[in-house]
Formats: C-alpha cells, sequence, structure tokens
C-alpha cells in the first residue's frame, strides 16, 4: 500500500480498473507521481482498494507514453506532426473516404476505459452527424449479453440493484464470476455479509476458483449449461409452492409459456433432469433449488462466464426468470446482478456506446431516432444499427469498412481470432488510434495516424459504475507532452468535417451537461435513464460533485436507489417479459484433434492486455508468467507436466504457455489468462486462440468453451535476465517481460546453444562483465555492473537450476550491491542478509510465500493470524483463499513435523 502524507493534498478521483468503480485519494508528489490511497467516504469501497487500485501510483511513469501526434510518412515511418496537421489528415480522409463509400465505410472501436463525456461526444459523431451506426465498444466482449437480456425481459438496459443489496441479502449466488480475483472489493464485502449475518454463498462455476473458497454450496457445471440449471430452478419453484403469483399476474407477462417450455425440452422438469443436463449430482442441484425457493433475500450475481457466451443473452434471461417468478427483484436484498467488468462500461452504455443503441438507452426506434436527432439537430442521424465488434472486423477484413477510429483499447490482442483482427487492421485505408502509449500489438498492426490522448491522473470527467452510481474522474497531474482529452480530439476532428456548432464544447462539464439534458428530454419516466437533475450543474458544481446513483429525475429529491420493486417495468405495457430461453447448446464441439475446451479470463493482479497494470513491478510477481491450467487427469493423457511447457492448439491459432497442473481445473478444461500480448511474451496471444462465435442477440463472442488441444513442449534450458532497460532476445527463445524494481525481467526457455547467449549477452551488456561458465553441465551465467549495481543479468541453466529467480531479482532491486553480494550473485542462491521471500502471494504488501510458510511454520494457523504478522490479505483480502491454501498444506505436511519440516514441506507444494 501506498502511504499518504496528510500534509499534502489529495484530490478524490475514482479507479480505472472495473466496473465497482472504487473511489481513490490521489496526492501528486511534485515529480509526475503520485501516492494512492482508497477513499473512506465513497459509497463503492468505503475506503478498500483491490491490488490494482493499491498499485496505481506505480503506474504513472511517462517511458511507455504517446505524447505528441504522430502519422505514417512516405517512408513508412512514423513522424511527430502538429497537432493542426494530424486533425487535417484525420477529417480529410474520413471526409474523402465518406463521399466517395458512404457513411457505412467508416467506424469508430472504442473503450470501457473513456470517460462519459469522451464516449459521448465520439458516438455523437459518428450516429448523429456522420450517420452510422458502426460504433461499438471493447465492452461488446465483457457486458453486452446482459444489456440484451435486461432490454429483453425489462424494456430497457435497467440494472436494478445496489451494491447494499449485497449487505442485506442471505443467499449469494455468483454465476460465472471469479469475483475474489475480479471483483475482490466487493467480494470482500460478501463475505463481511457473510460473517455478520450468517449469508450463505453459492458458486456456480466449470472452475473452482478461490471464490469457491468462501462458498457454502458449489456446483462445478459443465460449460455452457448455466441456462439448463436455472431452467430447472424455475420448474422447481412453481412445483414447490415458492412463487410469487400475484407479482407475476400483475406485473409481467410470458410466465406460462416460459415455465411449459422449461418443462417440455426435457432439461428442468426434475432435479434429476437438471443434474443430468449441467452434469452436477442431484443432491447438489437439490440443494441449491431448495436453498434458492427457501430464501426471500437472494441476489444472483453474474459476470463474465454468463455474458462471454453464444448463449449468453438466454443465460441472463434464465437467471432473471426466477427472481421476476419470485418477486425478488428490485427490494433490499434481493435481485438479478451483473457484475461490470471496465470502469465505465456502464458510462458507455449510457450514451449509446453500442452499436444497436443510441443516446441515453434510447434505441432504433423510430421515435427514439426521431427524438435524438431533434435534440441534436443533426439531420444525418443513423437510422439503424451498426455493426457490432467482431461483425465489424469481419467487414474490415472483407474490405467493406474502410477507415477505423480506435480510441483506448488493444483490439489486435483482444479480440476472439485476434491474428484474423490483426490481419483485417492492415487492410484499412485509415487507421486512427487514440491512445496514451506509443506501443501495442494494435498500434503495431500498422496504424496510420497516432494521437496521444491523456491517461488516469490527467483527464476528468465522469464514469459509471456497476450499480448505476456516476462518479467523477478528477485530474491531479499536468498532462505531459502534447497530450489531449478524448472528447477533445474527436470534437476538434467533428469541425474540420463542418459540424462545429455542434461540437463547441470548452470541457468536459460541458459535454456532461449535454448528457443529461438529452436523458430528461421528452423522458416523463418512460425511460430509465434520467439524470435531468444534474442538466445545469455549473463548473464548480461538476468540479465538486460527488458519487451518485441514477437515476436522478429533474424535481427529485434524491436520486431512485432500485428498480422495480413497485412492478413498474420500461415495455410498452410496463410489464417484465419471462423469456423461454433455447436448449442450452455450445456452438462447437469437440473432437478427436480437439478433446479438451479453451476457457479463457483474468487474473489477480493483472488488468487486459498489462499497458497499465504491467508497469506496476507488485503486480507482475505473483503470476509472473503467461500459464495454461489442466485438471491431472487430462495432463496424464496429454503427457504434460507442472511446470513444464505446452503448446496449445485451436483452429484459429496457437500458444506456448507454462502448465499448472490442478484439480480445481475440471475436466476436459483448460483455463488460460488473457493478459498477455506480442510486446510481453513471445506465444501468448491467448485470443488468438479464441473462435469468434457470437450470441445471436448480444453480439457478444464465446470466449470459454473453443475446442482445443494441448501437447508437451520440451526445452532443454530454463532462465531469466535482468536489465535497467527493455531487451531485444533472440527469436529462438521463449519469453515472457515482467516490471521488476529498477527495471524489466525476463523469464525464459530455450534449446538453442549457450554460446549462443553468450554472444547475446556480451552484445547488450556493459563491459565489467562477470561471467560463471559450464557449458558441458548446461549452465551459464553472467552479470554486467555500472556503478556498483546490476545493469543486466541472465542465469541459464538445465530445468530449474538456473539460479534463484526472486533472490537475483532482489538483488537487482536492492541498488549496490557489497562485495560479498558482488562476489556470490552468480550462485543464484540465498545468501544471509537476503533470505528469498519466495514468490509474491499479497501484492498488496509485497508479502511472499517463504515468509508466510515461515509464519505459519512458527504457529499462525489461520489468514487472520497471518494477517496481524505480516499484514497479507487485510486489504483486498483477494490473497486470503491462498493464505488459506497453504495453512492447510501444513495438515497434510504432518502437523507433528518441526517447524523447519513444516516450513518446507509447504513452501514445495
Amino acid at each position: 500500500m501506498t502511504a499518504v502524507d496528510p500534509a499534502l493534498r489529495a484530490t478524490r478521483t475514482t479507479c480505472p480498473y472495473c466496473g465497482v468503480g472504487c473511489g481513490v485519494l490521489a496526492t501528486a508528489d511534485g515529480r509526475g507521481g503520485a501516492a494512492v490511497s482508497g477513499d473512506p467516504e465513497h459509497p463503492a469501497n468505503f475506503g478498500k482498494l483491490c491490488s490494482k487500485g493499491s498499485a496505481l501510483g506505480e503506474t504513472l511513469g511517462l517511458e511507455e507514453r504517446l505524447l505528441y501526434p504522430m502519422i505514417r510518412v512516405s517512408k513508412g515511418s512514423m513522424e511527430r506532426v502538429a497537432w493542426t496537421d494530424a486533425l487535417d489528415h484525420v477529417a480529410h480522409r474520413f471526409a474523402h473516404i465518406i463521399k466517395r463509400d458512404g457513411p457505412g465505410a467508416v467506424a469508430f472501436y472504442l473503450s470501457g476505459q473513456l470517460l462519459t463525456e469522451d464516449y459521448y461526444v465520439a458516438n455523437k459523431l459518428m450516429k448523429g452527424f456522420i450517420g452510422s451506426a458502426n460504433v461499438d465498444t471493447n465492452s461488446r466482449l465483457c457486458m453486452a449479453s446482459s444489456v440484451a437480456g435486461h432490454r429483453r425481459a425489462f424494456g430497457a438496459d435497467t440494472v436494478p440493484g445496489c451494491y447494499e443489496d449485497l449487505d442485506e441479502a442471505d443467499l449469494l449466488v455468483l454465476v460465472g464470476s471469479n469475483a475474489a480475483w475480479c471483483h475482490p472489493v466487493l467480494f470482500q464485502r460478501m463475505l463481511v455479509n457473510k460473517q455478520r449475518r450468517g449469508a450463505r454463498i453459492v458458486v456456480i462455476d466449470p472452475r473452482r476458483t478461490d471464490t469457491a473458497g468462501d462458498a457454502d454450496l458449489f456446483l462445478g457445471l459443465k460449460p455452457g449449461t448455466d441456462t439448463a440449471l436455472f431452467s430447472g430452478l424455475l420448474v422447481h419453484l412453481a412445483d414447490s409452492g415458492a412463487l410469487d403469483h400475484n407479482y407475476i399476474e400483475s406485473h409481467t407477462s410470458g410466465f406460462e409459456e416460459a415455465l411449459a417450455l422449461a418443462r417440455a425440452r426435457g432439461m428442468a422438469g426434475s432435479a434429476a433432469a437438471t443434474a443430468l443436463a449441467t452434469g452436477l449430482s442431484e443432491a447438489d442441484v437439490a440443494a441449491f433449488f431448495q436453498m434458492f425457493g427457501d430464501t426471500p433475500r437472494v441476489v444472483t450475481l453474474y459476470s463474465q462466464g454468463v455474458n462471454q457466451s453464444a448463449q449468453g443473452t438466454d443465460k441472463v434471461n434464465a437467471i432473471v426468470n426466477c427472481h421476476l417468478a419470485t418477486g425478488r427483484i428490485g427490494k433490499p436484498g434481493a435481485s438479478p446482478f451483473s457484475l461490470t467488468g471496465q470502469p465505465n462500461a456502464m458510462g458507455g452504455r449510457e450514451v449509446g456506446g453500442l452499436a444497436n443503441q443510441l443516446a441515453a438507452h434510447m434505441g432504433f426506434t423510430p421515435p427514439d431516432i426521431d427524438r435524438v436527432r431533434r435534440f441534436w439537430k443533426a439531420p444525418r442521424i443513423a437510422t439503424h444499427e451498426g455493426l457490432k465488434a467482431v461483425q465489424m472486423f469481419e467487414a474490415i477484413a472483407r474490405g467493406e469498412i474502410k477507415a477505423l477510429w480506435v480510441m483506448g483499447t488493444n483490439p489486435a490482442v483482444s479480440l476472439p481470432d485476434a491474428d484474423a483482427a490483426r490481419a483485417a487492421l492492415k487492410k484499412l485505408e485509415l487507421f486512427v488510434i487514440s491512445e496514451n502509449v506509443g506501443s501495442n500489438d494494435t498500434v503495431n498492426a500498422g496504424a496510420h495516424v497516432l494521437l496521444p490522448a491523456q491517461a488516469w491522473g490527467e483527464k476528468s470527467g465522469t464514469v459509471t459504475n456497476s450499480e448505476r452510481r456516476i462518479s467523477r474522474q478528477r485530474a491531479f497531474l499536468t498532462p505531459p507532452g502534447e497530450t489531449k482529452p478524448d472528447w477533445w480530439i474527436v470534437s476538434e476532428v467533428a469541425k474540420r468535417l463542418g459540424f462545429g456548432a455542434a461540437f463547441a464544447f470548452n470541457s468536459p462539464a460541458e459535454v456532461f451537461r449535454e448528457h443529461a439534458a438529452l436523458s430528461a428530454f421528452e423522458n416523463s419516466g418512460g425511460r430509465d435513464f434520467d439524470i435531468g437533475a444534474l442538466k445545469s450543474l455549473s463548473d464548480e458544481a461538476f468540479d465538486a460533485m460527488a458519487p451518485v446513483l441514477w437515476p436522478h429525475r429533474l424535481g427529485d429529491t434524491e436520486p431512485q436507489q432500485r428498480f422495480f420493486a413497485d412492478g413498474s417495468f420500461f415495455s410498452n405495457d410496463q410489464k417484465a417479459r419471462f423469456i423461454a430461453p433455447e436448449i442450452p447448446a455450445l456452438r462447437t464441439e469437440t473432437t478427436a484433434g480437439r478433446p479438451l475446451r479453451l476457457n479463457t479470463g483474468r487474473i489477480r493482479d493483472q488488468w487486459h492486455t498489462m499497458t497499465r497494470t504491467g508497469i506496476s513491478p507488485r503486480l507482475g510477481q505473483h503470476l509472473p508468467e503467461p500459464f495454461v491450467e489442466i485438471h491431472p487427469d487430462d495432463a496424464s493423457r496429454s503427457g504434460v507436466v507442472d511446470g513444464g511447457f505446452a503448446r496449445v492448439v485451436t483452429d484459429y491459432g496457437q500458444c506456448l504457455l507454462r502448465v499448472v497442473v490442478s484439480e480445481r481445473q475440471q475436466r476436459g478444461m483448460l483455463f488460460a489468462p488473457i493478459h498477455w500480448s506480442e510486446a510481453t511474451a513471445s506465444a501468448a496471444r491467448v485470443g488468438a486462440l479464441v473462435a469468434p462465435f457470437t450470441d445471436p442477440f448480444s453480439g457478444q463472442p464465446e470466449n470459454k468453451a473453443t475446442p482445443a488441444s494441448i501437447v508437451p513442449y520440451e526445452y532443454v534450458f530454463r532462465g531469466f535476465a535482468l536489465s535497467r532497460v527493455q531487451l531485444p532476445l533472440p527469436d529462438h527463445a521463449w519469453w515472457a517481460r515482467v516490471t521488476v524494481t529498477g527495471g524489466y525481467g525476463y523469464l525464459l526457455a530455450d534449446n538453442a546453444d549457450l554460446r549462443g547467449w553468450q554472444a547475446w549477452l556480451r552484445s547488450v551488456a556493459g563491459s565489467d562483465l562477470a561471467e560463471y561458465r559450464d557449458f558441458g553441465g548446461g549452465v551459464y551465467r553472467a552479470a554486467s555492473f555500472a556503478a556498483g549495481q546490476i545493469e543486466t543479468c541472465l542465469f541459464m541453466g538445465p530445468a530449474r537450476d538456473a539460479g534463484d529467480w526472486n533472490v537475483v531479482k532482489s538483488l537487482f532491486g536492492a541498488g549496490t550491491l557489497s562485495d560479498d553480494q558482488r562476489r556470490t550473485l552468480l550462485s543464484g542462491k540465498s545468501m544471509d542478509g537476503l533470505a528469498s521471500a519466495g514468490p509474491i502471494v499479497c501484492a498488496c504488501f509485497g508479502v511472499g510465500r517463504t515468509t508466510i510458510c515461515d509464519a505459519i511454520a512458527a504457529g499462525a494457523a489461520s489468514a487472520a493470524e497471518i494477517g496481524a504478522r505480516l499484514k497479507a490479505g487485510t486489504n483486498c483480502g483477494s490473497c486470503i483463499p491462498e493464505l488459506k491454501r497453504l495453512i492447510a498444506q501444513v495438515d497434510v505436511a504432518g502437523a507433528s513435523a518441526n517447524p523447519e519440516q513444516r516450513r518446507l514441506a509447504v513452501a514445495a507444494n
């Protein structure tokens, strides 16, 4: 954690990571950095931060930043130009392509990292004035199925509940959500409810994630069968007398049809039928059904395991059906709840950031089109939906879209079938990127224009979190170089396209006021999104605006906390709709050649493609290498071993990953994280493996079930390198880069002759070089020094005999070495005074596994006791499940062993 000096002035702002929307206190240090802590007054987190939020102060350096506009010139290189030249060029090329090929030939691809004001201006330009709805966002990959499910059921994309429901529920059902890692601040809130009020937790997921460690019931269902489970629950609720018949009759439609189809489709007639459809035991299914039926206050929380599916919308509606059938919606402690992945996916939804939406939660209906047209004074307004993300890139590949503007995202890594997406980008006539980093996979795919955007800490505006709470992001750093806010960049291009009167914004406050005014325009309560009470905020009031829930209608003294408790919905008849989902069926089949299914997702301390979190030394220490997780039975059949390497292959691509063998992984399934890119690893772009199949209603791709094969890949040599600067590595090496204190670390594997590595090191190292060579034994270790510090070092050896990565990394970060340390460095072993703390377990406080094992061996018998001794687990709590596993391993190792035996036994696991 970063301490904040109370004598310095802190700025209240909002975290730029997930949809929890935590409040942050940031105190600039006057040198381009800042101390960061949680805001104890923000209602989303009350001062708590996860490991990523706690490390924000480490991500503010300018080493990776794009600081000036750049244009690709005729000789192929990118050259710095003036802002006026860059903007003129973008506007001229867009205008030329639109005139020649029509507005459908251009597109914007936006990001949940944008502020609402940036989103609003971009959507207004494309949909209102260029006249195309080809505006989509990486939020399509995150929560589009929730949007579609809400609209089908409620008539609008409305989140019914709020975070206080997590405190008041008696049953918390987490579906396809590893909240312990991905939304840890909210998960710790759930655990407080469990501890104080006795709330029970059910976790439904093909993977036994760390979230399942605190569950009263874990349901490890077959992938893609969530719909069958909740259809079965609906039938059980009907058969056991748990329905709210008055609510159903008065406030809903379609119940009888949905119930009849659930029975008729053979997956939900009984607990036994549901068990057969989901691969669960009948006893577990019956236990879940009874828990849900008997508990009036139940919140069902779902995330990417539900959304990222070709049946995602049906999954959402199957969950919502059960809440509608019991009237458990919009009431304290009772609602379905979508856990949003990105910091401003909700804000993007509010302004129409998806290709099938108009602004202010309006759609492409004639009345809504006319209403937005009149408000914007936009005669060219788009009149039909645009292309969703995957289809947009397919249209680029076909040559139908000729100009693309990407803002704040990295689709060459994050889209499914990412190699095809990257290849499509190379076909564009005009490829514009607004970014704050100078290089990533998408930039390197052939951008023609780079526009330097302001980053978190430099820009100002609003974001909306998962519970519909609008919070301010405030600037506390001076913008570096010539960086500009995205709303300004888009407005300047709009002016050059001839739309200056509609884009004469001078501040984010002006944009926000227009956004708020549109939400209230001709809205007498018939549309859910309404922040009309904020449409006249002064600049000073906008600067001081406290976090606020919507809707906040003009004339209301207080915002509305929950929706639908009164049974009034946003359909034409004001009733909710029961939706009968189809029989769940994955879009792909496994085969003899592809016998496994690949599930992709996040890890605890990284975010998206690591352009921010990858800068932090502490965040790279827990899981520093790209990996694939596999069940022991599948590992045995495939010939892969824990700690070895494997090639994972699908019909779309392949990766080389470290192997983690774990019984927490379901048989027949693989799991690989999404974060590594071509910039951070040699062969770990997992997006390139994912099938591009999408949900027919939401357009969200199925990232969780691509057929795959896995085969062992042998490396003779393993090792690592450390350097003060980034290194150009040999093409034949497997590598993964991680930021470490003082520079960069590279975890390596290779089959090439070690003499080649010696030659490589000598080409990148300084003249003060110490070497240990045992080429016959397969060992080479060397380090160069400058001013008494390690400048560059390389340790290579057979299997795990290259040296202790954690020890050498500590020496590298320690600064000037003593004579003894320098003499013993090339042993690669721990020495007195600098024992290895082991791999980092608690990223918030930098506590290593060996240190924790020592505490356990010394008598710490619970996570709370470890926290009291070492602080580990006392901030965001996301490492607590791992602490519990380490404690449990002591029992396996034998409680009668002496402390040193216990420590070694635990460390070995």
